[in-house]
């Protein structure tokens, strides 16, 4: 793989599978995204956590429905709140994380049939510190 032209469009492409919308702990939710979401499903953002979500530690995550996947996921329709989804969804698979620890690429590939594994360390830091300042921008 040529370093100098990787961009974040070379090593991953979403092919729709719903397999990251799909396993409990995931899928955390921060303030922001309770208040975009709530109002997007008509809901009281006081009782957004208790209604719909879950703990992982300290922090709510999506609960899941009764297939695995989250509750706001559908068959037919992918996401449900896809004009709204949470910044973790909107971050994959450019999750922060992957700046400090680039191993998890290819573990995170292992379950994502849109990433390219083996991409080298160097540009999995460039693309995702870039995509990541990207998503911050555009939310703000």
């Amino acid at each position: 793989m040529d370093s100098k032209g990787t961009t974040a469009q070379d090593i991953f492409e979403c092919q729709l599978c719903g397999d990251c919308c799909k396993g409990f702990g995931g899928t955390f939710v921060t303030d922001q995204d309770i208040g975009r979401i709530a109002s997007f499903i008509n809901a009281d953002p006081k009782t957004f956590v208790s209604d719909y979500c879950d703990y992982s530690g300290s922090r709510p995550v999506l609960t899941l429905g009764t297939t695995g996947f989250c509750i706001f996921f559908d068959p037919e329709k992918q996401c449900t709140i896809h004009p709204v989804k949470p910044y973790m969804c909107r971050a994959w698979p450019y999750i922060k994380t992957i700046i400090k620890n680039p191993e998890n690429w290819n573990a995170m590939a292992n379950s994502c049939p849109g990433m390219k594994k083996d991409v080298p360390p160097k540009d999995l830091e460039k693309i995702v510190a870039h995509e990541s300042q990207k998503l911050d921008l555009s939310l703000e």
